[in-house]
């Protein structure tokens, strides 16, 4: 397993358990999508844990295009665009928020 393939993983675990508390908990279900989470639920986060939330946006669009290759200021960028669309949109799906911005 590369280096990028762990971190993804280790932000993807980090990602669902800091939203596991989310309004998505009540589901009876273990499982969860990603297009189950709106921008609503990551912006009620704060700190590292909206850091990781983001951080698994960018890793699972990453790995969605078979790419390994990113940019450290773009995503800085997009993070900043991301909270700001998710401020202004909170009822969007965190997902789309994330790939209108990364497009």
């Amino acid at each position: 397993m590369g280096h990028a393939q762990l971190i993804i993983g280790n932000a993807a675990a980090a990602f669902f358990v800091t939203l596991g508390l989310s309004p998505a908990a009540a589901q009876d279900a273990k499982e969860r999508t990603v297009e189950q989470y709106m921008c609503k639920d990551i912006m009620r986060e704060s700190g590292s844990n909206r850091d990781v939330a983001i951080a698994f946006l960018h890793g699972f669009l990453l790995g969605k295009s078979g790419s390994t290759k990113f940019n450290i200021d773009a995503l800085h960028k997009h993070s900043a665009d991301f909270i700001e669309r998710c401020l202004d949109n909170p009822n969007e799906r965190a997902i789309d928020a994330m790939s209108k911005i990364a497009g």
